[in-house]
């Protein structure tokens, strides 16, 4: 029995999708407005999140890059965001030469530490860049207000939480900007690729020149940007997901449902809702002693436990930052993620239960 972590969904219609992009022989679009693929599934993702526009991009990083150009970071400025999370994140902010300020995580849900997040802010601070991780909501109302008092701007993260939503609003829709990955392994894929959202125009028409190498018609630079834009193919793809969407959630959130049930009486961190939050369980995250050996008598029995970021963002070779972060320390030796996707079986949900059961 094999059980992977996650898996793409694909059928018929995407295969159709991607063979009427080849037979009509236009596989991307130089356009400001991009291809008629990509303007379709942007009309369907400003609708799903319910956002006044959405940008389509070729990764999650394109996404963070294109966010942070498009509010003027610079060399000089600080941008805030946990350490806790892939370290995409971080370096879409080196990119643009502001430097990434680490923020410890609550214990609660793996997402930025408000109380910790005020200690550092500074003068050079102009971002604050909360990740919704594993797709759990951070906490927005907190973190708004602390922007508001600062002066700074917010950006989503929102790659692993696209369909997440709190009070519900979706997540990527409380800030300035909100970035979505449409990797392989999210709720949803258009191979690569990823997009924004934002309720303002004028970003909206800024973000439309940077992932097009600043350009509105022609050779017409106007501001600084680069080949970020999404081909027709995966966009193809990207507009047959999004319209099953809504199916792959609602089976994770059943087998999310069913899995801490069949855990609930175990000596493990279960994860949870908070009041109002919605959680589109993109990946079902515990929190387990002894964490490398259950995994791997996990992974031996066929089943695709993985623990994302052992390694926290700053202790990796390239940033190598001596801060404390006690809790990012805490997770990253304690976190297994266990499957739960759409093609997730009862039985397999079992089997996992009794497994990890054993293991303890």
């Amino acid at each position: 029995m094999k059980i992977p972590i996650n898996v793409p969904i694909l059928g018929n219609e995407e295969i159709r999708a991607v063979t009427s992009v080849l037979q009509g022989n236009v596989l991307t679009s130089s356009s400001n407005q991009g291809g008629k693929n990509v303007q379709e599934f942007e009309k369907l993702a400003s609708s799903f999140v319910k956002s006044r526009f959405a940008i389509t991009v070729n990764s999650g990083t394109a996404a963070l890059q294109a966010a942070l150009y498009s509010l003027g970071v610079k060399a000089g400025d600080e941008v805030l965001l946990p350490s806790f999370t892939f370290v995409a994140t971080a370096n879409a902010v080196a990119s643009t030469g502001a430097k990434p300020i680490f923020v410890d995580i609550l214990k609660e849900n793996y997402t930025i530490d408000p109380k910790d997040l005020k200690k550092k802010i500074t003068k050079r601070s102009k971002i604050i860049m909360p990740v919704h991780l594993y797709g759990h909501v951070a906490y927005l109302d907190q973190i708004l207000e602390i922007a508001k008092k600062h002066g700074l701007h917010v950006i989503e993260d929102a790659a692993q939480s696209l369909g997440s939503t709190f009070k519900g609003k979706h997540t990527g829709t409380f800030s300035d900007v909100g970035c979505y990955s449409l990797y392989p392994a999210k709720v949803m894929t258009s191979g690569e690729g990823g997009f924004l959202v934002t309720n303002n125009k004028k970003l909206h028409e800024k973000l439309l020149m940077i992932r097009n190498h600043g350009m509105v018609k022609g050779y017409d630079t106007k501001i600084f940007g680069l080949n970020l834009r999404l081909p027709e193919i995966s966009a193809a793809i990207a507009k047959i997901q999004i319209k099953k969407l809504g199916k792959f959630l609602a089976k994770r959130r059943k087998n999310a449902k069913t899995l801490s049930e069949l855990i609930s009486d175990l000596r493990v961190k279960i994860p949870r809702e908070r009041k109002n939050e919605k959680v589109n369980w993109y990946l079902y995250t515990i929190g387990i002693k002894n964490r490398d050996l259950v995994m791997k008598k996990l992974n031996s029995k066929g089943i695709g436990a993985a623990a994302y970021y052992t390694i926290p963002s700053h202790k990796t070779p390239f940033y190598q930052r001596k801060i404390n972060l006690p809790t990012t320390d805490w997770a990253a030796s304690r976190v297994l993620s266990l499957p739960i996707h759409p093609k997730v079986s009862q039985t397999n949900l079992e089997f996992i239960a009794k497994t990890l059961r054993a293991c303890l």
